[in-house]
């Protein structure tokens, strides 16, 4: 295996997506007097998630442009009418609470450090490069990655091949040359082997099934500190593989 350069997914690979999800629906919740209108906490979140897929879904399929989803998103979790500028102006305080509870996960830094010298490192995100690049600058990481692409952008989004490749293709490298890393099992990690990558799916809680593995699947990890030993590169930092 000759990896020449990483592709990295960022929400809930790099960045603790789903925990900042948490704190920040928590705190908009309380701030907009809402807090005890969904029964808890954990339905809330699960009918925001639920909701969020099925305008994502309608968005990848150009049914929808970025400003309308999130519009949307939120007039069916509040299931009433809105105008643009009530439903934009609720989301954004949202995303106040969200962005204030933005971190990494612990083993981000260590990991691209220890693969800084030896590979080059670019992002293939589902979602719109301002929304992500302020993001990676906010969380002291873009200048890490030659090139950060968005499928709002793109106009195509993960798992379709052509998401895939045209993340080697701006790093002028082969498929077979590029590994990816992502959390999700179909979107990134089947989708990144379907498209003749390395594929590498971080599965950190262990929550999900496992697709099938092998030269057609993913390959799974529990930890970022896992990648230097499975890319060859300097093994001093890692932990020990669980890599299958």
């Amino acid at each position: 295996m000759s990896i020449k350069a990483l592709v990295w997914d960022i929400d809930d690979t790099l960045f603790d997506y789903t925990g900042a999800d948490r704190a920040g629906m928590r705190g908009h919740l309380a701030a907009e007097g809402l807090l005890d209108a969904y029964g808890s906490l954990d339905q809330a979140l699960v009918r925001w998630r639920e909701i969020t897929d099925v305008h994502w879904a309608r968005f990848a399929a150009g049914e929808s442009d970025w400003q309308g989803q999130r519009r949307d998103r939120v007039r069916a979790f509040l299931d009433r009418p809105l105008s643009d500028t009530e439903a934009e102006g609720w989301f954004e305080r949202y995303a106040g609470h969200f962005e204030a509870a933005w971190a990494l996960f612990p083993d981000t830094v260590p990991a691209l450090d220890a693969l800084a010298a030896s590979h080059r490192h670019a992002v293939l995100s589902n979602s719109s490069f301002p929304n992500q690049d302020r993001k990676l600058r906010a969380l002291g990481l873009r200048d890490r990655f030659e090139s950060v692409l968005c499928a709002a952008e793109l106009g195509v989004s993960k798992p379709a091949v052509a998401a895939f490749h045209a993340a080697c293709d701006a790093l002028g490298l082969p498929p077979h040359q590029v590994a990816y890393v992502g959390d999700h099992p179909e979107i990134d990690g089947r989708g990144a082997a379907e498209a003749g990558m390395f594929s590498i799916w971080i599965d950190r809680t262990g929550a999900h099934p496992a697709p099938e593995s092998g030269p057609r699947g993913p390959h799974r990890i529990a930890s970022l500190a896992e990648l230097p030993v499975i890319l060859g590169a300097d093994t001093r930092f890692g932990a020990p593989s669980t890599f299958r």
